[in-house]
């Protein structure tokens, strides 16, 4: 058995595969190591309700794949990685019948947004222009760049119109933003959710920046064909193609062998070690990273103190998946035949303050009375994700990991029950179809059971860390590791707490290749893209 490699990759999530996968195709001999059954962490698509019916029971709006690198440079679509792009990306029904809806298509959601308020249809249709210049200029190169340090990436904005007029949003917070931009209530409510529901908390400020790529990316996802764990496999592919690659999965690790201050490889719990002649890259969380793995005897007082301080996120999420005998029939669909065929679905929320009054809930510690979440039925796009004529649901509800009393208090079947009971019940007010006798098997996942099964989502931290002003950026995960080295030589880190931060964009993962390319003098097979040349060539990001 090989037991020596160029790099070892801790962790097969997006961003670990993404590493291992630039690497093993400029000729290195890479290992992944993976401690669930499979790997690709939250690219999970799994059987968890009867035979035949596959959910996406972590990921499954993919809201980069028009900008990541990734996507092209490996040629994905060659290993069945496909794509689609929903014209109706986002829907928010209310209960008297009527719906909100977002298009890929500017124009048909400005006549949407026009039933409720002829001004807010034209506020969006300039902000979905502008926001779109955002993007292309700052806010997507910035996600596959390394960061710079606070006062240069301000220096930088400020060098034209659109950076100066980005960073005015800087301090606001997301509900400073769409009460500005919205008078209308019920646009507000779906603004407001979309601008907060990937991790921004609605009344804090210092990350307003984010705001314009919330709203942007609401109406650029993607539901990937054969369910999100056929991007993974489609990059396990690419690693292991050159013959370079190997990949390992259902691995326990004790330990980062650490020799005079380096990385020289891993030691599984079996005593199995794995030699490093190169480096080891963790993409796994910095607790276990650094504390568990590296061990404070390795670290300094003061790095350590670093890692502990790192706050996880005030919210989780608790998720209901479902097997259906029919696809869904809003009741708005008697106004707009579209509504039944839309990507993403916010259901129970009528007005901002119930947005907010959920997210007071969850400082508390408790469930709202009205469960209210966004969900998604990918088979109404892609039949193969479950037998002929039946259907898969997923919900997602933000919620807090402790409960008053506790997490454990997610343990108590009464709690689950009522509030599986609950999903449904909302789910029913807005499509009436979906009766007690067409759900066929229905799958509770709480965030205490995300925490366990995925062991780097601390405290059910589905992006590794909070997004706060002093944890993104230069300062993710901490000064000393947000250019993917550590203080321990020839180790790295790729994963969701460095920048750019959670979600499958890959640029963690993108921007680690790219710097370990060029420590260990590694010819790029790759190039980088234009729109990222282009805005270093305005001084965005540095040379």
């Amino acid at each position: 058995m090989q037991t020596k490699y160029d790099f070892i990759i801790i962790g097969g999530g997006p961003n670990g595969l993404c590493v291992a996968a630039y690497l093993s195709k400029a000729g290195q001999k890479v290992l992944v190591l993976e401690r669930y059954f499979e790997v690709g962490g939250g690219l999970a698509t799994e059987e968890v309700t009867l035979g035949g019916f596959y959910h996406n029971t972590h990921c499954i709006y993919h809201m980069m794949v028009d900008y990541a690198p990734v996507y092209k440079d490996l040629e994905l679509e060659k290993y069945r990685c496909k794509y689609v792009y929903p014209d109706l990306q986002v829907t928010m029904p209310f209960s008297d019948g009527k719906a909100l809806c977002l298009y890929s298509d500017v124009e048909r959601s400005c006549d949407s947004i026009a039933k409720f308020s002829a001004k807010d249809a034209k506020s969006y249709r300039e902000v979905f222009h502008k926001f779109k210049l955002f993007m292309d200029e700052f806010l997507a190169p910035g996600t596959y760049v390394k960061p710079l340090p606070t006062l240069e990436a301000v220096v930088g904005m400020e060098k034209t119109d659109i950076g100066r007029e980005l960073s005015e949003y800087q301090h606001k917070s997301p509900k400073d933003i769409v009460y500005e931009l919205f008078d209308n209530e019920r646009v507000r409510t779906l603004m407001l959710y979309l601008a907060c529901h990937w991790g921004l908390e609605y009344d804090n400020g210092g990350l307003g920046f984010l705001v314009p790529l919330m709203l942007n990316r609401a109406v650029n996802t993607r539901l990937c064909l054969g369910g999100s764990h056929r991007l993974s496999n489609s990059i396990c592919r690419v690693i292991q193609e050159p013959g370079q690659g190997h990949l390992r999965a259902s691995q326990r690790i004790k330990r980062i062998i650490v020799e005079n201050g380096a990385a020289k490889g891993v030691e599984l719990e079996n005593g199995t070690i794995y030699e490093a002649e190169k480096a080891v890259v963790s993409s796994i969380d910095p607790n276990q990273t650094f504390l568990q793995l590296v061990g404070e005897k390795n670290l300094s007082k003061d790095f350590a103190e670093k890692v502990r301080n790192w706050h996880w996120e005030k919210w989780s999420l608790c998720s209901l998946h479902v097997a259906l005998e029919e696809p869904p029939n809003f009741a708005a669909a008697a106004g707009n035949k579209d509504i039944n065929k839309g990507l993403m679905y916010v259901m129970g929320y009528e007005t901002p303050d119930d947005v907010i009054h959920h997210f007071q809930a969850i400082e508390k510690g408790e469930l709202t009375p009205t469960v209210a979440f966004n969900c998604a039925f990918p088979t109404v796009h892609d039949p193969s994700q479950a037998p002929s004529r039946r259907h898969t649901l997923s919900m997602f509800e933000m919620a807090p990991f402790n409960l008053k009393g506790g997490a454990e208090k997610w343990w108590d079947r009464k709690i689950r029950t009522v509030h599986e009971e609950g999903f449904l019940a909302t789910l029913r007010k807005y499509a009436p179809n979906l009766t007690k006798d067409k759900v066929l098997w229905a799958y509770f996942v709480a965030p205490l059971d995300f925490s366990n099964k995925y062991l780097n989502m601390i405290q059910g931290s589905f992006k590794q860390g909070a997004y706060e002003i002093f944890q993104m950026a230069y300062n993710r995960p901490n000064d000393e590791c947000s250019s993917n080295r550590t203080p321990v030589k020839n180790l790295y880190v790729c994963g969701a707490s460095v920048n750019p931060g959670g979600l499958v964009t890959f640029g963690p993962g993108y921007i680690a290749a790219n710097t370990i390319a060029e420590d260990y003098k590694i010819t790029k097979w790759w190039k980088e893209p234009e729109y990222i040349v282009k805005a270093r060539q305005k001084g965005y990001f540095g040379d």
